[in-house]
């Protein structure tokens, strides 16, 4: 097969659901509606978080900071997707591919990292009631999700560089509606055992322990809210943790799917709606899951309508 150094081709081209046109127009409309409500939705969540004395608090702040995150999430993927659905040509310049993928793989991984952050302010709220204020300490926040956000992009950074040292095929068509790992792993023409290998440590690191963490917390949560008597209070415990293990279940349960079942598990057609759903709807979610499950969040938006 013919073979090109990693810095040589013009363009990508991305198949993403080519291969079932009259799903194209659908997927245009639907995602151009998600992405509108993605847009509002986390916008909203910022500012009610910085505009709100009432919601400055730990759980809020570590919100605003998966907001925002969400926010360049779908916009790195988006606009690109729809462009490519509305006409003919499908393709993403050599240039474009690279920042999508160092961003996408980025703000994935941080987002995993964050998920497990907020885990244990959940536990810190509901295990440790009395010596949660002293715990969650503003420093303690700050340094908490700048992990999040270095280690993510640490990652992003290794991967990145392996994939563009990689030799591809001369076709260079991506099975996939973005530039990510797996699928341009597909289309090089060299050995990529050392990249699979390397791709499955990463995600041991940013999907596994996460999620083993976060699992973990939820146990301990759960035999400390058994422990309270009143009912009341129990439903109040698992009401503010409710939210959370909702996103958690959303945003893991897809990318398990994707990343850590066996290739002949799912078809490529039903990964790509599987990528969809994580990149995509979750994000538009996450506002609508946190608002309305939270009398605080609701009290703040009619507040900042009346104003």
């Amino acid at each position: 097969m013919n073979r090109f150094n990693a810095s040589s081709p013009a363009a990508f081209v991305l198949l993403g659901f080519s291969d079932q046109p009259q799903l194209e127009l659908v997927l245009l409309l639907v995602i151009s509606s998600i992405y509108i409500l993605t847009l509002l939705g986390n916008t909203t969540i910022i500012l009610l978080s910085y505009l709100s004395p009432k919601l400055h608090t730990p759980m809020y702040f570590f919100l605003s900071n998966l907001s925002f995150l969400d926010l360049c999430f779908t916009t790195s993927i988006v606009p690109q997707m729809l462009w490519n659905l509305k006409g003919p040509e499908k393709t993403i310049s050599y240039t474009g591919c690279v920042i999508q993928l160092y961003v996408i793989s980025g703000l994935g991984s941080t987002e995993c990292v964050l998920l497990s952050v907020m885990a244990y302010d959940r536990f810190n709220a509901i295990c440790r009631p009395l010596h949660y204020g002293v715990i969650m300490h503003p420093k303690l926040l700050q340094h908490l999700a700048a992990l999040a956000w270095i280690s993510g992009f640490v990652e992003s950074t290794v991967q990145t560089s392996l994939v563009f040292h990689l030799h591809l095929c001369s076709h260079h068509r991506v099975d996939d509606f973005m530039c990510e790992v797996p699928a341009l792993i597909q289309i090089a023409c060299e050995d990529t055992t050392f990249l699979e290998n390397e791709l499955s440590v990463a995600t041991v690191l940013y999907v596994v322990t996460p999620l083993g963490l976060i699992l973990i917390s939820y146990c301990f949560i759960v035999r400390s809210v058994l422990k309270i008597k009143a009912r009341e209070g129990r439903r109040k415990a698992f009401g503010t943790c409710g939210s959370h293990l909702i996103v958690v279940v959303l945003f893991f349960g897809t990318v398990t799917c994707v990343y850590i079942q066996p290739k002949s598990k799912y078809t490529q057609n039903h990964k790509r709606f599987l990528t969809l759903f994580y990149t995509i709807v979750t994000p538009s979610l996450n506002p609508l899951i946190y608002t309305l499950r939270n009398k605080e969040a609701k009290w703040a938006i009619k507040r900042l309508l009346a104003r």
